[in-house]
Formats: structure tokens, sequence, C-alpha cells
């Protein structure tokens, strides 16, 4: 039997090591599922699935939107007490993220439309009020002018002239409620606050240009300032052009809208980290099914709900000033906050950029979850109200933010969180494997002109990182038989092809 011929070897078909895994991730991790049966009650929890149904959209879009629509309507009335020194408003602030046909603002319309309907009452018995006082004010304005020419003619003839008299003062207009504001500006949001304590909700059908704005300067400075503070509850003073300044006790204004993915990204690069865009909820979500709904959704119950918080009251002191009632934590939901902090700790290890802001936050943005969740329950269950946010309360908020929340921040921070090197080295790996390539050299790169890989400055430390993790090799390129130098060739691991790790 004659021995069988070995087979020939290449100098081109060297012994791979497994490659780096880290460089084989996709760009954008994928969305989390929503543990929505685990945070809420069975009823608000179906509401959410049936609203989102009837939208045509993510349940994810309309639960953050609830989610910010509570916030703002218990606004200033109450607060959760974590410890002494330590306390924080419900507000949230919330970004849906996705295409155009992501079904966004259809899905954000379902938790605001309610809350235009329990504001309109209100509304209409103010602007009745205020049609009552612009009478009164044209009487007074009569009285007034009455008054004043009687003290001069008195000033004139040498006499006291007379005290003015009250009839002259309608006193200030009524405040008619404006419980959610589209396109406010600074000094318009001052004059509503300083009327309104309990805060309101901004929404924005896109945020970018909301965010890119606050880059530009207005009135006095920057916007950023005002917004920064409107977060947290703390006092404000709004400067206003040729009248006197409004300060503002506790300034307190949710926000909710949608922005696009490639704006988000261009926001997450040119944006000074200050902290701003850490505070927003990133909700990026995999689209929902094109279909049909077959729910219907039970619109008196969250027009229900919203009516039972905006029947939540501020504390009125002996001074007459107003101020939240403050909900305590338990002892053991302290305890929990303690184990909660101290994983937040861990998670920072290798974070960097605005994902390690976003971290940062998660203990304050955690109670805030808690509290608006346990507002929820009584809203829409009518138990008795809590006055006490229990294990129970902050234990949902922490498996949401654990198990929801953070993993989203990764996915729509990925591209801020990685370097840039290993940003272009991910990407070059999909195009390895979108063109099927065994070899390619950089020309074969460069001429698909590709986002981060266009140039030999972003394509040669792309390079480098992919043959440090064992992804590509450099051989000797064959001669250029036109002269000149040759292109560096590249040989692919096997297993990226496969896409194994």
């Amino acid at each position: 039997m004659t021995a069988q011929a070995k087979p020939k070897q290449t100098p081109f078909m060297p012994a791979w090591s497994a490659p780096d895994p880290r460089l084989l991730r996709a760009e954008l991790p994928s969305a989390p599922s929503l543990p929505l049966r685990d945070v809420l009650g069975p009823r608000l929890a179906g509401w959410v699935t049936d609203a989102a149904e009837a939208k045509g959209a993510p349940a994810d879009y309309v639960f953050s939107a609830l989610l910010a629509v509570a916030g703002s309507t218990i606004g200033n009335a109450r607060w959760a007490a974590i410890w002494q020194g330590w306390a924080e408003p419900p507000v949230i602030w919330a970004m849906c993220i996705g295409l155009p046909s992501a079904g966004k603002s259809p899905a954000i319309d379902a938790a605001l439309q309610p809350l235009r309907k329990v504001e309109r009452p209100l509304r209409e018995a103010a602007e009745a009020q205020r049609m009552a006082w612009n009478e009164k004010a044209e009487l007074a304005k009569l009285a007034d002018a009455t008054w004043k020419e009687v003290a001069r003619a008195a000033i004139k003839e040498g006499k006291t002239p007379p005290d003015r008299p009250t009839g002259c003062d309608a006193g200030p207009p009524p405040h008619v409620p404006r419980l959610v504001v589209n396109d406010g500006t600074i000094e318009r949001l001052g004059a509503i606050l300083a009327q309104q304590p309990r805060g309101t909700l901004q929404m924005r059908d896109e945020l970018a240009g909301w965010l890119e704005g606050m880059q530009r300067y207005s009135g006095g400075g920057s916007d950023r300032p005002f917004w920064l503070e409107a977060f947290g509850g703390r006092g404000f003073t709004v400067e206003r052009m040729g009248r006197d300044p409004l300060t503002i006790d506790r300034l307190l204004i949710g926000v909710l809208g949608g922005i696009q993915p490639d704006r988000l990204k261009s926001l997450l690069f040119k944006s000074d980290d200050d902290g701003l865009l850490a505070r927003f909820l990133p909700i990026w979500p995999e689209p929902a099914p094109i279909r049909r709904p077959q729910a219907l959704v039970d619109e008196a119950l969250m027009e229900a709900a919203l009516g039972r918080l905006l029947t939540l009251d501020l504390l009125t002191d002996e001074a007459g000033v107003s101020r939240p009632w403050f909900i305590p934590f338990t002892e053991d939901a302290r305890a929990l906050m303690d184990d909660f902090r101290a994983a937040v700790r861990s998670w920072e290890a290798g974070a960097e950029g605005l994902l390690l802001s976003f971290l940062g936050k998660l203990p304050g943005l955690t109670a805030r979850l808690a509290l608006v969740l346990a507002y929820l329950d009584w809203a829409a269950d009518g138990a008795e109200e809590p006055h006490e946010i229990s294990v129970p309360h902050f234990g949902r908020a922490a498996h949401l933010v654990e198990v929801y929340l953070l993993p989203m921040a990764r996915r729509a921070y990925a591209d801020a969180a990685t370097p840039k090197a290993e940003r272009a080295a991910r990407r070059l790996v999909g195009i390895i494997r979108e063109q099927g390539w065994q070899s390619f050299n950089s020309r074969d790169v460069l001429r698909l002109d590709r986002s981060g890989l266009g140039t030999a400055a972003e394509l040669n430390p792309a390079l480098a990182m992919l043959e440090d993790g064992e992804c590509v090799r450099m051989v000797d390129p064959p001669a250029n038989p036109k002269g000149g130098r040759p292109q560096r060739l590249f040989l692919v691991n096997p297993a990226i092809r496969r896409g194994q790790p």
C-alpha cells in the first residue's frame, strides 16, 4: 500500500490562538427584556402591555413614559428620605431611543393623554377664575386712575391726598395649571413654577434639538445650570430681562421625549460630561412586531390613577412656605440601600465616561423609582397611602435597575464607553464577517469607505488591536508586479469567519 502523501504546508496558515472575545462582541449590545410584571402591579402592568399593543410600540416606551409622567405628577408633594441629609424627589427623566418608525411618540402619548385629560378641568376652572379676575382688574384699573387724579388735584391744592382704596388692586391673577409644557423658555418655566410649586413635565418629541440648544447661550448664559438644578429640586433664581428675578425654592421639572440613535451618538461625543445626559433613563428596545392590536386599553384606569396622584398636597408650614412631605426609608430598606451602593461601586470598576456618570447616579435614581412605584401602587389599586419606603418598594426598584436600566445604559452608551480604537476594531470584525474575507489588505477596507474606518489614521489602530487580539495576522505580501510599495496583507483567524469566540 502506498503511503499517503502529507498535505502541503503553506506559510500563510500558521496555528491560531483563540481570538480576544472582547473584540468579537457586537458594537451594539442587545436590548434587555423589560421585567414589567416584576415591578408593577397586575392592573398597571396590563395597562402598559395593552397600551403598547394599541400604539404598535414596545412596552418599554410606554413604561418609561409612565414613570416620567407619574414622577412629575407627584412632584414636590412627596420626596423619598433615605436618611438624614439625603432626600430624593420623584422626578424621572426618560429618553426613548429609536428610529422614526419605532413608535416613540405614540407610546409617549399613551401616558401623556390621560395627564392632559385630568389637567383639562383644572385649567378650565382656572381660566374661568381668570376671566372673572380680568373684569375685576379692569375695574381696579379705573379705580386706580380715578384715585390718581384725585390725589394729583389734592397735592396741587396743597391738601393731603386720600389713601389709595383697596379696590385699586385686583391682586395677582389666578394661575392656570401647566402639568405638561412642550417648549418653554427658562423665563417662562420660571414664571410657571413660581406659581406652581408642585413642578411640571417638559415633553419634547425630539430631544436632540433641545439638548444641542443648551450648548448655545441665551440671556445671561447657558441653560444647562437651570436644568441640572431642575432634576434635583434645588433652589434656583431665574433672571428676567427688564423685570425682577424669580426665586424658586424647589425647582423641579420632569423631562420626557424621543431621540434617534444617530443623533444620540452625535451628542454623546460632543457633549460636555457635566452629568446632564447621565440623568436620563436611556430606553432603547428592539422594535415591536408589526401586527394589528387586539387588546382594549383601560383608559379610565390611568386617568383615575393620575387624578389621585394630583390630590397629593404639599405641606405648608407656619410661615406659609410649601415643602414636600418626606417619606422615610425603613431601617431594612436602608440596609438594602447599603448593599445596593456596594454593588454600584463594583459596577463602576472599569467603567468610564457617560456610563460611569450614569452609575454614580444609580443610588439616588433607585430611591426615586422606589417612591414612584410605591405611589403608583397606591394610585392604581386604591390602597392606603404609603408612609414609608419598605424593602419591597426598594427591592423592586433595585431589580429594575440591575436587570433592565443598567443594561439599557450599556447599550445606549456603548460607543461613548468604548475606546475609539476598540470601536473601530469591532466594526472591522463585522466587515470581515460581512465580506467573508479570508485575507484582505488595507485598500480593501478603505475602498468600502465605512464610518470610523475611512482613513488610514482610523484603520491602523484597529488593525493593530486586532493583531494583538489574535483576530488577524499580517504576513509578507506578494510582490507588486507594477512596482511600488506592496499593500499589507492580513490573514483572518478562521474563528472570526465562523463567528465563534
